[in-house]
């Protein structure tokens, strides 16, 4: 069974326990929505359970989100960190409206792509998919021509991801309280990384399409988990470089020891041996996405000018 295969299985299986209790709380007509690497099926003991609360409701949320974690809990060790975008009641209308402008900060931004790009479902299937199915409606607008790539998605999608790259910046450096760096970086190379080209590949998907089939094709893609995206996209054979490569780092950061060393290092460590090996293999997997993507959209596809221009 490879890194993935078991990783999954774990995650798969909590999945169901979290659904299972949480359906017991009578939420209503709220969702319960989880990103990270349980979305990504690609969790271990060690991870973190990011989700958020989707309602419109005005009154008794604070109720339910302690409600949540307190489910979250009982089953997983580790909850959303504290003070970020996760966590809390979160309005619909807000991640629909606030594109762009000042009031999508980086919370709104973080949590529409991920809702996009990485969401699952811990209660109620039907709010989460109805609200994306609106969002892709906003991105993809009704005057696009078929030839045309979704560029509003794809640039709120590059947006998102550089967005994420300066912010390790300041988490790690400039904050009055920084955070371990080395296993963020480690993400940020890797599940970070294919978690954006998953994006860009369904965007690119986009192309030659009327607006209702980009819509309905975005829609089938966003509901994959990303591994099985890329499959999708790119078949088996193409992903079975890029797979071996992110194999070797869910069986690193799925190790607890390798997890508490990289946390342990300070920035001036940064030629430790543990963390110099799955750095260079990072380097290696960077340079396969990018061949992955010449392989599966030629020279000419609209795709490699739009990420550049």
């Amino acid at each position: 069974m490879t890194s993935y295969e078991s990783c999954r299985h774990y995650s798969d299986k909590t999945l169901d326990r979290f659904r299972s209790d949480l359906n017991t709380l009578g939420l209503g007509n709220r969702a319960v929505v989880t990103c990270g690497s349980y979305a990504r099926r690609e969790a271990s003991v060690d991870s973190d359970v990011d989700f958020f609360v989707l309602s419109d409701a005005k009154d008794g949320e604070t109720d339910c989100v302690q409600q949540v974690q307190s489910v979250i809990a009982d089953i997983v060790q580790h909850g959303p960190a504290n003070h970020g975008a996760f966590g809390e009641v979160v309005k619909g209308g807000d991640i629909l409206q606030n594109i762009g402008g000042n009031d999508d900060d980086n919370r709104n931004i973080t949590r529409r792509v991920l809702l996009l790009l990485e969401g699952e479902w811990l209660y109620n299937p039907g709010q989460l998919y109805d609200l994306r199915h609106q969002i892709l409606e906003r991105y993809v607008a009704d005057e696009i021509a078929d030839h045309q790539l979704a560029l509003f998605l794809l640039n709120d999608i590059i947006r998102y991801y550089r967005t994420i790259a300066v912010d390790y910046e300041f988490k790690t450096i400039e904050n009055e309280s920084p955070k371990p760096w080395a296993l963020r970086n480690i993400k940020l190379v890797f599940s970070r990384k294919l978690l954006y080209a998953s994006g860009l590949f369904s965007v690119a998907m986009t192309a030659d399409r009327s607006r209702d089939k980009k819509i309905e094709l975005l829609d089938h893609l966003f509901r994959l988990p990303v591994i099985d995206r890329m499959i999708d996209i790119c078949g088996s054979s193409g992903m079975e470089t890029v797979l071996g490569h992110y194999n070797a780092y869910l069986e690193f950061v799925g190790n607890s020891e390798n997890r508490q060393h990289l946390n342990s290092l300070k920035r001036t460590d940064r030629e430790d041996p543990r963390f110099r090996e799955i750095k260079n293999k990072g380097h290696v997997f960077t340079r396969q996405l990018l061949k992955l993507l010449e392989n599966t959209f030629e020279s000419t596809h609209p795709i490699h000018r739009a990420i550049v221009f």
